[in-house]
């Protein structure tokens, strides 16, 4: 029976349909994305896939129906009015781009797999859109994210995303750096003329930041810079899955976002080779020299396990040589106004891959070796 609320009749509301879970996709790619090409993962594969690891992806939820995904993706957790679903719905399709390049799977007849193709996604839905991403709420709630995904045995935690400081946030940080789990997160994005600032979490010590590369390795002109910068990726005309049906999205503008799932893909790897005795180093150390030019490893730390590589082979991320990007990527000042925040993709991060002492790091991409 209808209510009286206010003297208006009330109609019971009608049964809300389950959301379409994310834009549909164009046609798979015809040849495989420069980005794969080259990172060039397959002598990291003869070593592993990224089998027994679990990466979350703190996003806007992945599908787990594209052929790319299919039995990678556990049940997660929604933070946004969709627990049910269990982080398996993406309304925006970031989150399911950025699960396919960690961790897409080979034999699906398209010319695409993920960096770490047997590696598991542990989907935390935060984002329910874009707009939602600049609640003052987020920072705190990434932050419960962050702790969720420690304590369902996340190993790598991928965070494509940048908010403000905020202390929850921060402490969940450090509570996932104690457990030994590497963090890698977005530098951000900015627009024309406006100024680089440090954005979160990816400035806090031990989360790797990760900034974008193009094709021809330079600097991507939209990428945040600054000195809490370690290392970059391809962040520039990326492909990937769509969430529904067996699409792909096409990025040409590209972003850290992706930059980021390239290196969390890697880290997947080294994580997988190096064992979980050595996981528990996490990234507190993240640093280590170059052994010239004041410069530091990618990855000699954290994702990369050059220093120590433990008990068998591990992927190692490592620098390839300086080239006309170099001394761009995290000089501060090169850019000019406030920095977007919140939501998925416009970040600024510190430490871990490739941060540089004299503050001119060289400009970074993934170079995926074994080490044995």
């Amino acid at each position: 029976m209808a209510a009286l609320l206010g003297g208006a009749l009330a109609v019971p509301a009608p049964a809300v349909a389950a959301p379409k879970c994310g834009p549909p996709g164009g046609p798979a790619p015809a040849a495989a994305p420069w980005a794969l090409n080259r990172l060039d993962p397959a002598a990291a594969w003869r070593v592993t896939k990224g089998q027994g690891v679990t990466v979350a992806v703190i996003d806007s939820g992945v599908s787990p129906t594209h052929p790319l995904l299919r039995g990678r993706v556990l049940s997660g957790e929604d933070f946004n009015q969709l627990a049910k679903l269990h982080g398996q719905c993406d309304l925006v399709g970031h989150g399911t781009l950025i699960a396919g390049i960690i961790a897409g799977r080979e034999g699906t007849g398209a010319p695409y797999t993920g960096i770490a193709p047997e590696a598991r996604i542990l989907p935390v839905r935060v984002l329910a859109d874009n707009q939602r991403a600049f609640d003052e709420s987020i920072p705190a709630e990434i932050g419960r994210a962050i702790r969720w995904s420690v304590d369902h045995d996340a190993d790598v935690i991928n965070l494509s995303l940048v908010t403000l400081d905020d202390p929850a946030l921060k402490a969940a940080v450090d509570y996932a750096l104690g457990k030994g789990v590497i963090l890698v997160a977005a530098a951000g994005n900015r627009q024309e003329n406006q100024q680089d600032q440090p954005a979160y979490p990816a400035a806090y010590p031990g989360v790797i930041a990760v900034a974008g590369v193009d094709e021809n390795g330079e600097h991507v002109g939209s990428s945040v810079t600054g000195d809490y910068v370690d290392i970059a990726a391809p962040g520039l005309n990326i492909v990937g899955p769509a969430p529904q049906g067996a699409g792909y999205r096409a990025e040409p503008q590209g972003g850290t976002s992706f930059a980021t799932a390239y290196v969390s893909g890697a880290a997947a790897g080294r994580d997988a080779g190096a064992g979980a005795a050595h996981r528990s180093a996490g990234l507190a150390a993240h640093r280590g020299d170059l052994g010239g030019g004041g410069r530091r490893a990618a990855g000699r730390g954290p994702a990369g396990a050059a220093a120590d590589p433990g008990p068998g082979p591990a992927t190692q991320l490592a620098p390839r040589p300086p080239d006309r990007a170099a001394g761009r990527l995290n000089r501060a000042g090169t850019g000019a106004g406030p920095e977007k925040h919140h939501g998925p993709d416009p970040g600024v991060s510190r430490s871990g891959a490739a941060a540089v002492r004299s503050g001119q790091p060289q400009t970074l991409e993934l170079l995926i070796s074994v080490v044995m």
